[in-house]
């Protein structure tokens, strides 16, 4: 069945970097576009990132644009999330998940699984 398992969360200090991994099984992973989302405690789920089936095209919240950016390598079957200069407030969960369609989303609604997620941990 379909699934997504993210790594490389932890913890950091304002400034470092992190980069997420997102392993995807049992669905031909080059068909579908890919999201990052976060959740902080008391928060509603917001996106971060999305990147479309041939990573031609990819869409960055404003709040990450120039820090964050999403890639793919179709042949690991993986997506990834390259974070810099991280700030204390992008402290959440950070969650990987399929689109319904092979193009870049951003609504929660336009996507179908998710993993189960990574806590990224961001300290002054």
């Amino acid at each position: 069945q379909e699934q997504l398992v993210e790594s490389g969360g932890g913890l950091v200090q304002a400034g470092g970097s992190l980069r997420l991994s997102c392993a995807a099984s049992g669905f031909t992973f080059s068909r579908f576009g890919m999201g990052w989302f976060r959740q902080a405690p008391g928060k509603e789920r917001e996106f971060v990132a999305t990147i479309d089936w041939t990573a031609g095209t990819t869409v960055l919240a404003d709040s990450v644009k120039g820090r964050f950016a999403i890639s793919r390598d179709n042949t690991q079957n993986t997506v990834y999330l390259h974070m810099n200069s991280l700030q204390t407030e992008d402290t959440a969960v950070y969650l990987c998940a399929r689109a319904r369609a092979s193009g870049p989303r951003r609504s929660l609604g336009a996507y179908d699984y998710w993993g189960q997620g990574t806590q990224v941990t961001v300290s002054s």
